[in-house]
């Protein structure tokens, strides 16, 4: 069983990530280990100033129920908010990104409720604005693969999660804005 007290089949956890969260800078203080999806991190730290991913990617947020600023970690080590670019050491909840081989499909739309102008992408995009000639995205279909979108071209400026499934419109990803600058695909595996 893991923290959570869920029992996972045999080779299951083999595709599990595992980050480790701890109090302190440079890897001290009292920590915890997760493998999946946590929704308060605070309930089991008191606050967090390094973290070591040792395996898959993590999705980190600043508060609760994966909200506020969205921070991607990779497999690596982090020993203080600086070296995930984080404006402090706040860390509210986390979310295992699962990544696997295969095609990735991603259809963006210019107005909310899938409506204007439909752009389809399959790879990265380090300039929406040069690719298909919008400053925002208002909508999305997610078929296939895990992405981020940036804030500003070249994989720059905050960041979202982007998972398979429907997004009617930006505040759902956690945009403050329809503004997306670049897209990149998560293929860490």
């Amino acid at each position: 069983m893991d923290h959570t007290g869920t029992r996972h089949r045999a080779g299951e956890a083999a595709n599990m990530g595992k980050i480790i969260f701890y109090e302190d800078n440079n890897f001290s203080g009292h920590h915890f280990e997760c493998c999946n999806d946590c929704e308060d991190l605070l309930s089991r730290l008191s606050r967090c100033n390094s973290i070591k991913v040792e395996s898959g990617c993590f999705m980190i947020y600043e508060k609760p129920n994966y909200s506020g600023n969205q921070y991607y970690l990779k497999r690596g080590e982090y020993p203080d908010f600086h070296h995930w670019m984080g404006v402090n050491e706040s860390v509210s909840s986390c979310r295992y990104i699962p990544t696997e081989p295969g095609t990735f499909n991603m259809r963006l739309y210019e107005r909310i409720e899938f409506g204007g102008q439909v752009m389809d992408l399959v790879d990265d995009c380090p300039s929406v604005m040069d690719r298909f000639h919008v400053n925002d995205i208002f909508s999305c279909n997610v078929k296939n693969g895990n992405w981020l979108f940036y804030e500003h071209p070249n994989y720059r400026g905050r960041m979202y999660l982007i998972r398979p499934g429907e997004y009617k419109r930006f505040s759902e990803w956690g945009g403050r804005s329809a503004r997306v600058g670049s897209i990149k695909r998560i293929m860490d595996y």
